[in-house]
């Protein structure tokens, strides 16, 4: 019996050490630089966000922020190997939705199911928007709908990725005004801007962060919300105009599913204080971002229910 008790002693000892040096371990993350992962092009809003977002994450984190990118698939590429990274909150990727949702609906090799990806937060929004040349023929949205009804599938739109919410709201535009255009995809919004202003396409179904940028080169036709944009005051919105059509896309970060809660939670209350910060929030709104935020349990409600929603519009509608 004597040993039997010395015995449950040592054990009880390391258990409590352990406990104590793992409970350490989570207090200090994170002790070294964390790599943000980007899966679209440099210059889009993806890229434009985490370069904003950077100084003030160091700042609270007490580390550093090293940006890298993993481009391609629409985002695909990199969110499949996030099942594959260590989860230690040392590497997070930044992730969009509806991408991650229709992505694995819609294709047999995405490589990752959307609940592969752990869910940080969610911290913007940015709706879509119909832009083309200043110089385009087309003045309104009424005489881009008439030109597309008498020339079915001349007029080329492109946008940041495939199955993305520039290629979804394409569709679903297409179907509610009656008309058929060709959808071009690119690897992000800052690939798309440079064949839209070479010319290369009719014009594009972009977020409304691009034509705050390029205010002197974008016609605005309209912007999928359900009220105007208070920077763009003067563009309609497609239901205003006749059209049931609102749509666009959240960012945010996503990690490992074995990621333990406590790093999870850390990373997520950093974003939050970083979108609360009255400086940048004042920042990213000026460039056309709306700023919201889903913490980890929110985030996973809020992912489930855009399931079930991006499943009723795709029975509904053929992407093409």
């Amino acid at each position: 019996m004597k040993r039997f008790m010395a015995g449950l002693a040592i054990v009880l000892f390391f258990v409590a050490v352990f406990g104590v040096f793992g409970m350490m371990a989570e207090a200090a993350y994170p002790e070294r630089p964390i790599t943000y992962v980007i899966a679209f092009n440099p210059g889009g809003e993806s890229d434009i966000t985490a370069r904003a977002q950077q100084p003030y994450l160091e700042k609270v984190l007490g580390t550093q922020i090293i940006i890298t990118y993993k481009i391609g698939g629409g985002g695909a590429v990199a969110w499949s190997e996030v099942p594959r990274m260590r989860p230690d909150g040392y590497t997070i990727v930044g992730h969009n939705i509806p991408h991650i949702i229709l992505q694995p609906l819609q294709r047999k090799d995405t490589g990752y199911k959307t609940t592969d990806l752990k869910t940080v937060c969610w911290f913007e929004a940015t709706p879509n928007i119909l832009v083309v040349p200043v110089d385009s023929q087309f003045k309104t949205l009424e005489d881009f709908v008439k030109y597309a009804k008498e020339h079915p599938g001349q007029i080329t739109l492109g946008g940041s990725g495939s199955y993305s919410a520039n290629h979804l709201g394409t569709v679903e535009f297409n179907e509610a005004a009656g008309i058929e255009t060709t959808y071009i995809p690119f690897t992000g919004s800052g690939d798309a801007v440079p064949a839209f202003l070479g010319g290369h396409v009719t014009g594009l179904m972009t977020y409304t962060t691009m034509v705050a940028n390029y205010r002197e080169q974008m016609r605005p036709l309209a912007v999928a919300t359900e009220e105007r944009v208070s920077i763009f005051p003067d563009v309609p919105t497609f239901k205003e105009l006749g059209y049931d059509y609102v749509e666009g896309a959240y960012r945010g970060i996503c990690v490992p599913p074995k990621t333990p809660d406590e790093i999870v939670n850390k990373l997520a209350d950093a974003f939050k204080q970083v979108n609360e910060t009255p400086e940048f929030k004042e920042k990213m709104e000026a460039m056309g971002f709306q700023m919201v935020f889903y913490g980890p349990e929110e985030s996973e409600k809020f992912v489930e229910d855009r399931v079930e929603y991006y499943k009723s519009i795709l029975d509904k509608l053929e992407m093409k």
